[in-house]
């Protein structure tokens, strides 16, 4: 699954080539403990996303980072992602 999940990385890094660098940075295994307590706040903050300045981009964002370190939110993380890109490739040949 850890596979799985790098190649969803590598195409999210290539398709938006502006996250190419943070995405990397962040995927450094010497980084686990910046990625534990950042995901977790970023998915409470997704949760707490009816404040201003939090907003629901910041609950998918939390988990991604967390799936990284975390084995058992792989499987979902990955399967979302796939999804969207999937949806977004179909939107976007459909408005062309």
């Amino acid at each position: 699954m850890r596979r799985r999940l790098d190649r969803q990385l590598d195409a999210l890094a290539h398709g938006v080539p502006s996250a190419a660098g943070p995405i990397r940075y962040l995927r450094q295994r010497r980084l686990a403990l910046l990625r534990i307590p950042l995901g977790l706040l970023l998915v409470a903050g997704g949760i707490l996303s009816f404040l201003p300045v939090l907003g629901v981009w910041m609950l998918p964002l939390g988990l991604l980072l967390l799936a990284i370190d975390m084995p058992m939110l792989r499987p979902f993380i990955t399967s979302a992602m796939i999804r969207v890109r999937r949806r977004l490739t179909s939107f976007r040949r459909r408005h062309r």
